[in-house]
């Protein structure tokens, strides 16, 4: 199946699914599917609270848990064509003839005594992110323009490992100045060029060279592969990350298939596919289910308040508000919403309710992540589809592991 076929595909798979990862689910009293998907419906209720979390971080587990109803439902409803895709979506993001990477290990690409000056003052996850990306690189000695390069700390270890020359593009000159600094103690080909991504065609993009990305957020990224296109550049190796950092109020299809397809992307359906968390611990999770039930509490309080079956969005908050009572946090909730609280509320009962929609929400949620890769596919497949419109051969697969980084799709070009 060329990337094309699969992306209108996926598309018409999301379609049809609209009403399973499209909810607004603070608004949600009971599961807004539930009649229309019951064998689904049964399957997520089954499913204890203690679990949903550990299901949720692994894509693969989170097919097993409810894969199985959703094809009773979807078989009943004569779509027995999505299942695959949902099988494929466990399996990395690729397309049928891309060669996986292996990724049981982060290579070493220095010896130990530089790699431990090398990677001092960059998080193991992040040095660990940067050596399996540059490992996937072409050696050679073309030219490397490392785009929105912070530090150039990506840029920095192509120079070192490949000895090939690295223009460094970034827009914060105190990130410039750092970067140079690193690049003239290690005496590396490595220059950098203050400059706005977003302004206009980069003249320091050229047709010999290879234009890299690591993590450059949603429309910087799109940005590089518009320019490059325009520039003629021979070669384009990017990790996309954070699709809903657009400029726009909606995502700007780039391919012709996602111009004339009907979803149009809001921002925050844009980061469905970011709703996995590998790193977060015990701690950190006790805290979000707690915030969650008492927003959700404070809200079935404000409707009440307020006459008005409508969610009222909540200021964030520090963890430390959480430390005090429901009672506290509803009255410092009504005073950032501009409302005036009585203090002879059962706020018990509204805590309680709050705990029960929490539960609601967290099971619709975790629906809705079961379209996460797909969607992430979706975004993928359709900036594939632009560079081979643009004439690349293009190449999607992974470059390290999930664990690593949820974000380790791997788009490579070449003329």
């Amino acid at each position: 199946m060329t990337a094309e076929q699969k992306l209108k595909q996926i598309d018409t798979l999301l379609t049809q699914s609209q009403v399973l990862w499209r909810c607004r689910t603070f608004d949600c009293h009971e599961l807004p599917w539930q009649q229309q998907f019951p064998q689904l419906a049964g399957a997520v209720w089954m499913l204890a609270d203690e679990q949903l979390d550990d299901i949720d971080a692994c894509q693969h587990r989170l097919n097993q848990s409810l894969l199985p109803a959703l094809t009773a439902d979807l078989i009943a409803q004569g779509q027995e064509w999505a299942l695959e895709l949902f099988a494929e979506s466990a399996t990395g993001v690729k397309l049928a003839d891309a060669e996986l990477p292996s990724t049981s290990h982060t290579p070493q690409l220095l010896d130990d005594s530089d790699e431990a000056h090398f990677s001092a003052h960059i998080k193991g996850r992040k040095w660990q992110q940067i050596n399996a990306f540059v490992a996937k690189l072409p050696v050679e000695q073309t030219p490397v323009l490392e785009w929105c390069a912070g530090k150039g700390h990506l840029g920095r270890l192509i120079a070192k490992a490949h000895q090939r020359q690295v223009v460094s593009l970034e827009w914060q000159p105190s990130l410039c100045q750092a970067g140079e600094q690193f690049a003239d103690k290690w005496q590396l080909p490595q220059r950098f060029i203050c400059a706005d991504a977003f302004a206009g065609q980069s003249e320091q993009l050229q047709s010999e060279q290879l234009a890299v990305a690591l993590h450059a957020c949603g429309d910087l990224h799109v940005q590089l592969l518009k320019h490059a296109c325009q520039a003629g550049t021979q070669k384009l190796v990017i990790s996309p990350c954070c699709y809903h950092l657009i400029r726009d109020k909606h995502y700007q299809a780039l391919s012709t298939v996602t111009q004339a397809s009907q979803l149009k992307l809001s921002r925050a359906e844009l980061q469905l596919p970011l709703q996995q968390s590998v790193i977060a611990n015990d701690k950190h999770k006790a805290f979000r289910l707690l915030e969650m039930a008492w927003r959700l509490g404070f809200d079935a309080l404000q409707r009440e308040v307020r006459q008005a079956d409508s969610y009222l969005p909540v200021p964030a908050i520090k963890q430390s508000q959480l430390n005090g009572s429901f009672a506290d946090f509803c009255q410092w909730a009504a005073t950032a919403k501009g409302l005036e609280l009585k203090n002879d509320f059962d706020w018990q009962h509204y805590q309680q309710l709050g705990l029960q929609r929490q539960r609601l929400t967290r099971r619709i949620d975790l629906v809705a992540h079961l379209f996460r890769a797909i969607l992430e596919q979706w975004l993928l497949l359709d900036r594939v589809c632009f560079l081979e419109e643009q004439g690349y051969q293009v190449d999607l697969s992974e470059f390290c592991a999930n664990s690593i980084t949820p974000r380790n799709a791997l788009i490579s070009a070449f003329k």
